[in-house]
């Protein structure tokens, strides 16, 4: 169990929480939402002790232990990978240490006898003697198989990395788990099997996460964040949804009855407040209308950006076809004798082993990569525009996003430039901010943009959702499911796979796996 009581932090004027008291319980796992900027990174500070707010107090009870999804890949590049897991349980890892060093002693005193008679109890009651198994099921749980558990971390992948620190975090069944974006570069089946860990997960869990499948199957409760104060819901991500747009729904039509209420009476007032024979009952109504007071709604501070892909021409039945497409790169085969052809309706995704794969075959695909062998054959109604899975090249410039915008539109007029990007959130000031400053997310509604004013029958977007938050990321998937033209995309969003395509591309190293079916229905077959 966490609690807190009254927390409040700011930065200089920027109020971020003001008064905060809340409990976390026990069998309970809790979605920490919010718009960007709303502070759900640093909330999770504030609980783990890592920051420390301006007013009130985390309550942890004693013996309790809180365990952190860590962050940097580096810090522990010179430890072994199992060491790594074990040292979730700090306690645990710090008796393992002193045990091993106390039986190594060639002096072995009747001092150091009753010490670690002291440590083989506690040892004992930490599940000690299970602690390699344990943390040996969690890699493997992940996908980090055990001939990489005796390695150093600095060997590992960056991928591998960020799965170990997760099993790290799950590791010696804490008290209190915190989790910031936890499904970051998990595949499928590391996803899922991080979900039924969490669904039977017994103690308090806080997670944060923009992946609305993940807050569906796995939370319990809902935790909004939205100006400076924390509301919970019972339910999970889609309950929150629906409840509270309910919930602004019938405070829009309760205001909207008051309103009527009120001009009702005060239009009886003003007809009949010189009448003599009717000065009573106008009185009486003034009283009436005195007590009627409008419930306050704030407009939330989450925004949603306008996404709406038009292309300028329909496209035809002759869209691509690929060939017996081969490339090797760097000594290692990552396209072998890969063959499709694409039908008009096509929406289709892309299931991700390692990216590469994928990221390569769209290279080729737009021209930036030319295949070791094989054929592409565009059909002539085709246009197509490219989300890359790295954008910086796009913006190593100092322009600002007027200017940078300004290159690919249709319309080189400032005005339709800033309306453009007012309907993706960079209105007023925001929109002169400059390419190379702003934010991985402002990034990716800049490119999206870019794509939009292309007017393309064909999308081809490599992982679109990475750094978006949840209003952008359902804005993005609105307008994709929408869209007329034919989709090739790579994501690691269930929801947003499920809800765009009809046909499931899985590259291997024998070739192309081709399902015409949803996601859901790919992920059940045998």
């Amino acid at each position: 169990m966490i609690v807190t009581n009254n927390v409040t932090l700011r930065y200089g004027k920027k109020l971020l929480f003001e008064d905060v008291s809340i409990k976390f319980t026990p069998g309970n796992c809790y979605g920490l939402i919010g718009a960007n900027g709303a502070g759900k990174s640093t909330f999770l500070k504030i609980l783990s002790g890592e920051i420390e707010p301006n007013n009130g107090e985390v309550v942890i009870p004693k013996m309790e232990r809180l365990s952190v999804l860590k962050q940097n890949h580096y810090e522990y590049d010179n430890e072994k990978v199992l060491n790594t897991v074990i040292m979730g349980n700090q306690r645990l890892y710090s008796i393992m240490k002193e045990r091993e060093e106390l039986y190594s002693k060639t002096d072995f005193s009747d001092e150091d006898g009753i010490r670690a008679g002291k440590l083989e109890g506690e040892f004992a009651e930490l599940d000690g003697w299970d602690a390699e198994s344990s943390a040996a099921i969690l890699l493997e749980g992940l996908g980090i198989s055990s001939v990489l558990h005796d390695k150093y971390m600095k060997e590992l992948s960056g991928v591998q990395k960020v799965k170990v620190l997760l099993a790290q975090a799950l590791f010696g069944k804490p008290d209190v788990l915190l989790l910031d974006e936890p499904t970051n570069h998990l595949d499928i089946a590391a996803t899922h099997w991080l979900e039924e860990f969490l669904i039977d997960f017994e103690n308090t869990v806080i997670v944060v996460s923009h992946d609305r499948h993940f807050l569906n199957k796995v939370c319990t409760h809902i935790a909004d964040i939205d100006y400076g104060k924390i509301q919970l819901y019972t339910g999970n991500y889609d309950f929150w949804y629906e409840s509270s747009q309910l919930a602004l729904k019938q405070a829009k039509e309760s205001n909207k009855k008051k309103e009527d209420k009120i001009n009702e009476l005060k239009e009886f007032i003003q007809r009949f407040s010189a009448n003599a024979s009717k000065s009573k009952q106008a009185t009486s109504r003034k009283k009436l209308l005195e007590k009627i007071e409008l419930d306050e709604i704030k407009p939330s501070t989450r925004k949603y950006p306008f996404i709406d892909f038009k292309p300028n021409r329909e496209i035809g039945n002759d869209v691509l076809t690929v060939k017996n497409l081969s490339k090797t790169i760097d000594g290692k085969k990552i396209l072998n004798d890969i063959s499709f052809t694409l039908s008009k309706d096509d929406k289709i995704a892309f299931i991700v082993s390692d990216g590469l794969a994928e990221t390569t075959l769209f290279k080729i695909l737009m021209g930036e990569l030319e295949a070791d062998s094989g054929e592409i054959s565009w059909g002539i109604t085709t246009t197509s525009a490219y989300f890359p899975k790295d954008n910086s090249k796009y913006f190593d410039n100092d322009k600002t996003l007027v200017e940078w915008l300004m290159e690919y539109s249709y319309e080189k007029n400032e005005t339709f430039v800033r309306g453009f990007l007012g309907r993706m959130l960079f209105s007023g000031e925001e929109a002169l901010k400059k390419s190379n400053v702003i934010s991985g997310g402002e990034k990716v509604r800049c490119m999206l943009s870019k794509m939009m004013l292309s007017g393309a029958n064909i999308l081809i977007l490599d992982e679109p959702t990475n750094h978006l938050d949840l209003e952008s990321i359902t804005a993005l998937n609105n307008g994709l499911c929408n869209f007329p033209g034919v989709i090739l995309f790579v994501s690691h969003d269930h929801q947003f796979i499920q809800t765009i395509a009809n046909r499931i591309f899985e590259i291997t190293p024998e070739g192309l796996i081709d399902k015409k079916v949803t996601y859901d229905e790919y992920l059940n077959l045998d």
